[in-house]
């Protein structure tokens, strides 16, 4: 049987190994969450950048350059990382660079495999669907902050690990620990991570819409793949 394993920090990469694998990126607050909901509104491709510097380089190849750092948007970029930006009727059909504090890093770090998906509650369903027929062992990378470990990406990790329960082994006791976690927050997600750091942080910024929004479960059946640098569906 194949395996699903979860690293709960980009900064525990060392111990993984992502050859052959499909490597499941989530930074649900809110990377993953705008990159998820950027496609589902009609956006080509974005091109995960690790540094400020290389995705302003890249508004002179046509692009739209999108970046947050702190959790707050960029002052000379054209988008933040706040999923409702990612609705505007006017990002159909665009290409953006994106850079964020954690996703994007977690991005960089994970390539190397069979393929990298982006996932988060918003694609839920999608993600382990695409998992099954890629039959592949599965690592699920939470890009937590600045190499923490954060609550609501291993949550996420174990609504993953248990919607994929029977078909794949568990690698460790992380897919464990955060299938149990899951379980805990499954009957009110949003109360449940309440209580985290990056969410009290996000909350300091008054963007309470966006954290409600990026628990959603299953609102798009969109997958983001890594192709050639680029994100596409």
């Amino acid at each position: 049987m194949k395996t699903i394993d979860v690293c709960l920090s980009p900064d525990l990469m060392h111990l993984y190994a992502v050859e052959g694998k499909s490597v499941v990126v989530v930074d649900i607050l809110r990377a993953t969450s705008s990159m998820v909901t950027g496609f589902a509104h009609g956006v080509s491709g974005i091109y995960p950048v690790a540094k400020l510097e290389d995705c302003r380089a890249m508004k002179a190849k046509g692009y739209l350059i999108a970046g947050e750092r702190e959790g707050e948007k960029v002052p000379d970029f054209d988008l933040g990382n706040s999923p409702f930006e990612y609705m505007a009727p006017e990002l159909t059909g665009k290409l953006i660079a994106l850079t964020t504090t954690n996703g994007t890093q977690a991005i960089a770090k994970s390539l190397g495999a069979a393929e990298i998906i982006i996932g988060a509650f918003l694609n839920l369903s999608a993600v382990a669907e695409h998992l099954i027929k890629s039959n592949n062992d599965i690592l699920i990378i939470c890009a937590g902050w600045k190499g923490k470990v954060n609550l609501e990406d291993t949550v996420f990790a174990g609504a993953l690990v248990d919607k994929l329960t029977g078909k794949f082994s568990l690698g460790c006791d992380a897919p464990l620990a955060a299938r149990h976690l899951y379980t805990c927050a499954k009957g009110d997600l949003i109360g449940f991570l309440n209580e985290s750091s990056h969410v009290k942080r996000l909350n300091k910024l008054n963007i309470h819409d966006d954290m409600r929004f990026c628990c959603t479960i299953d609102k798009y059946k969109v997958v983001p793949v890594l192709k050639d640098g680029l994100l596409v569906v």
